[in-house]
């Protein structure tokens, strides 16, 4: 009974987060274009099938991800579990080492099924024509978040300014862009945006608010919260990594032929 409660409270948010847009579309298509919908009914048909799935889905992150995760947080910044008595007043990162991998691996498995991501990752893939693979743009933005992620746990445990690692990864960010590709640069971007959301929020802010608690001296508050921003910025880093480096390797290839062909001749 209380399964099929939730199930029905999931279901009516989900409609009533979903009947916005299909107003807007539907409204544009009908009142400004003038136009009658093609295909109406498996419009319809296909709306019924993305409410269900988004039901379907939130309530198994509810029922199972997000108390896995919160429990992970809870149990891997525990002082018995790193180690730390629980009056202690300065303790070194070194102890926190499996709270690190961790967040590596669950920034890395969370992006990877986020919704959100794979959306985009089909849509670049079909525009691209072949020259950006789905898998490829998610490998490259999950391993940016996981990276993201285990600096920003770092930072919670070390007491550093959060400003000053955000600034730094914006300043590679901004440097980047001068020397990718501008195909690259704006799917970069999006990528970065399209971690934050239903899948990853939950778990990093569990992390994060459980890791302030555990560390002595740190505000909950203050150093809690965080993780999502380097979550944000870091796949941007990857991606343009990425563009970089492959485009560099490109040009190795083709400048071995020419290389080649003046050996011999000579």
């Amino acid at each position: 009974m209380a399964f099929f409660t939730l199930f029905m409270e999931t279901a009516y948010a989900t409609f009533a987060d979903v009947l916005p847009i299909a107003i807007v579309l539907l409204g544009f298509q009908i009142g400004v274009l003038r136009q009658k919908p093609r295909n109406l009914s498996r419009i319809l048909i296909g709306l019924l099938y993305v409410l269900l799935g988004l039901t379907f889905f939130l309530v198994g992150l509810e029922k199972a991800l997000f108390p896995v995760g919160k429990a992970m947080a809870r149990q891997l910044t525990n002082p018995e579990f790193i180690g730390v008595a629980p009056d202690a007043t300065v303790v070194e990162w070194a102890s926190f080492l499996w709270v690190f991998a961790f967040a590596w691996m669950i920034g890395f498995a969370t992006t990877i099924a986020e919704p959100s991501l794979i959306a985009v990752a089909l849509k670049a893939e079909e525009i691209a024509g072949g020259s950006i693979t789905a898998w490829g743009l998610r490998l490259a933005v999950a391993l940016g978040v996981s990276v993201g992620v285990t600096i920003g746990a770092y930072r919670i445990v070390s007491g550093d300014s959060l400003g000053l690692y955000i600034m730094a990864g914006y300043a590679i960010v901004i440097t980047q862009t001068f020397f990718a590709s501008k195909t690259i640069i704006p799917l970069a971007y999006d990528s970065g945006g399209v971690t934050t959301s239903t899948v990853t929020v939950p778990v990093l802010a569990a992390l994060g608010l459980g890791l302030a608690i555990a560390v002595p001296g740190r505000s909950p508050l203050l150093d809690g919260f965080g993780l999502i921003a380097f979550a944000s910025v870091f796949p941007i880093i990857s991606v343009l990594g990425y563009d970089i480096v492959s485009t560099w390797f490109l040009r190795q290839k083709k400048l071995k032929p020419e290389n080649t062909e003046e050996e011999v001749s000579q």
